[in-house]
């Protein structure tokens, strides 16, 4: 199997009591081996009474669909021939799902229950599971089920949350798994290794497990501890890759919502749960999705030496094809579901509301050819982001002006629908924000074909093809 998909991606998830404004939140960077891999983004309609077998693409698994699912929105590959990779999305009953995280067990585990090739992977995971939850929970213990019928062919984490909410699942082996509910007053941040610490097997309502782990985990004497039941000891792994790869992301995670706290970047004990200094925005996660050790010596971009530079992965990327905030808004009347989405790379992208209890995106976001077209969503923001790049420096606060002031139209536009739904139906509902996602796509493109053409015409001037005639000779 060609696996395209893996050792990539960050996540963070944000309680609601945690949250500045009261939502849940889930998010992710998916990123890919490629800078160039396009994604589509629209709403997949409820189906009924359909008899239809999923096989797929990619490694061959296959099972019966069930002959009713919800409607929910989706974010596949433009190309499906190595598998559909729908991604993320929140379905009509406000249960939102990302998958996945990449992540990685030892050797000590996998000798015993090895990985299965024909079982469940990322590119079908959200496929077979989105569309037939009804809660987080139940997204859960879904999930569960296929891997104890299938088994999993990857190691892989999995966001799953609702408006009460939020889980984080770990797929370790073929068969293994934990599971944890984010408490409301916290956050995490993964970074393809596996994260989940202590588990309560005496706290269901809060932790999830697959069956016999505890016993397999006996069997082959495989905990390293006296006196814990830590997942990611037991499971994880303490490589170099993990050290320069993966545990830099969550500390810069870390320093960016706790800046009180010293840590670090190489530490393997970094705590998968923690409180925030101060409540979490959705411009807070978008400034962690979007970094790349801004301000610190490990910034590519940046003024460091070349060997710190090169030192750590940033966790914005050239190669980041989707990156999306889910949020369930509970300050509303009316739950309002959104789904927040930066093409490119998300460091030189507005994140763009669309509102899930829709029918509809935009043409622009499901229009992907296979060349540069700025009618695409996709395309439009790929070429914003090679223009910013291209000239940094000179580029850089012009760029950040442009998305700064789209998070305040953004703000404001959430605000007046939010204030227009509250006495609407829900087929009213749904048509108005079907209307209203249009509205805001149109806008965002607008500006940022203005601010492509700004920059461009900037660009002009720095050509290094020039010459100023010393008036001397």
């Amino acid at each position: 199997m060609k696996q395209h998909k893996h050792a990539a991606c960050t996540s963070i998830m944000v309680g609601k009591k945690a949250a500045m404004d009261g939502s849940n939140f889930i998010a992710r960077n998916e990123d890919n081996f490629v800078a160039n891999w396009p994604k589509k983004f629209f709403v997949q309609a409820a189906i009924k009474n359909r008899q239809e077998t999923y096989v797929s693409p990619y490694n061959k698994f296959s099972l019966q669909l069930p002959e009713s699912g919800y409607r929910y929105t989706t974010s596949p590959d433009a190309d499906q021939t190595e598998g559909w990779y729908e991604e993320d999305g929140i379905n009509e009953k406000n249960v939102g799902m990302s998958a996945t995280e990449s992540v990685f067990a030892n050797e000590k585990v996998l000798a015993y229950d090895p990985l299965v090739m024909q079982g469940l992977a990322e590119d079908s995971m959200t496929t077979v599971i989105l569309p037939y939850v009804d809660s987080a929970r139940a997204g859960v213990k879904r999930l569960g089920e296929l891997v104890a019928k299938y088994g999993s062919a990857e190691g892989n984490g999995v966001q799953f949350f609702d408006q009460d909410e939020i889980w984080y699942v770990e797929l370790a082996t073929g068969h293994h798994w934990v599971a944890i509910r984010i408490p409301d007053d916290s956050y995490a941040v993964a970074a393809n290794q596996i994260g989940i610490e202590d588990i309560d097997f005496d706290d269901p309502d809060n932790y999830m497990w697959s069956d016999g782990i505890q016993e397999f985990v006996t069997e082959h004497s495989l905990n390293p501890d006296f006196d814990r039941w830590d997942f990611r000891h037991i499971f994880g792994t303490n490589t170099k890759q993990d050290h320069h790869y993966n545990t830099p992301r969550v500390w810069y995670g870390q320093k960016l919502l706790n800046p009180s706290v010293e840590q670090n970047p190489e530490s393997s004990e970094l705590p998968f749960l923690r409180r925030p200094d101060q409540k979490i925005s959705v411009e807070d996660i978008q400034t962690v999705l979007a970094s790349h050790f801004n301000e610190t010596p490990f910034d590519p971009i940046g003024s460091g030496n070349e060997a710190d530079k090169k030192r750590y992965r940033a966790i914005s990327l050239s190669r980041t094809a989707n990156s999306h905030i889910l949020q369930l808004r509970n300050d509303s009347k009316k739950t309002l579901a959104i789904e927040w989405k930066a093409l490119g790379i998300p460091s030189f992208s507005p994140y763009v509301p669309f509102f899930t209890n829709a029918n509809d995106i935009d043409k622009s976001y499901s229009y992907v050819p296979e060349k540069l077209d700025l009618n695409s969503a996709y395309w439009m923001y790929e070429t914003l982001a090679m223009i910013v790049e291209s000239h940094y420096q000179e580029f850089s606060e012009p760029n950040l002006a442009y998305q700064k002031e789209l998070s305040e139209w953004a703000r404001r536009k959430i605000a007046a629908v939010e204030a227009e739904t509250v006495k609407m139906s829900t087929t009213q509902l749904t048509d108005y924000l079907t209307e209203q996602n249009h509205i805001i796509a149109q806008h965002f493109n607008q500006a940022t074909k203005e601010h492509l053409a700004d920059l461009v015409t900037k660009g002009t001037e720095l050509s290094k093809l020039t010459f100023k005639m010393d008036p001397n000779l």
